[in-house]
């Protein structure tokens, strides 16, 4: 009896075990496809606490449609804070290009997931 109810704790232990590396692994900051055309690229972000987006830039001006919001901090390679960003559940944003030759991470300091979706532009002309 007590072999039995030993390796049934074993197998629920493992079982528990696979779930949450199943729900880290599922857990990660992303960004989801959502749409693209020849005017605009359509994506979500899901910015996890504490995982950073990796290194990208934006070429384009895009508007940000918050979900789910919270506080952002933008940061270069060295994870240094450019910029914070407070953004409101259901509230949107415009966000102009990035200067050329640079790149930013997105980081949530927070406890809670972000997710925005973001509508970015392709036929948008550079501003002088």
């Amino acid at each position: 009896m007590k072999l039995k109810l030993m390796a049934g704790v074993t197998v629920i232990g493992a079982v528990f075990a696979a779930g949450v590396a199943v729900g880290q692994q599922s857990g990660a900051s992303r960004r989801e496809p959502q749409f693209e055309n020849s005017e605009v690229k359509v994506w979500k972000s899901i910015i996890m606490p504490n995982q950073p987006l990796a290194l990208h830039r934006h070429d384009h001006g895009r508007t940000i449609v918050t979900l789910k919001g919270g506080t952002l901090d933008v940061v270069d390679a060295k994870g240094a804070t450019l910029e914070k960003m407070n953004w409101e559940s259901g509230k949107a944003y415009w966000l102009d290009a990035d200067k050329a030759g640079t790149q930013h991470g997105d980081l949530n300091k927070g406890k809670e997931p972000m997710e925005v979706i973001v509508v970015e532009l392709k036929n948008d002309k550079p501003k002088m």
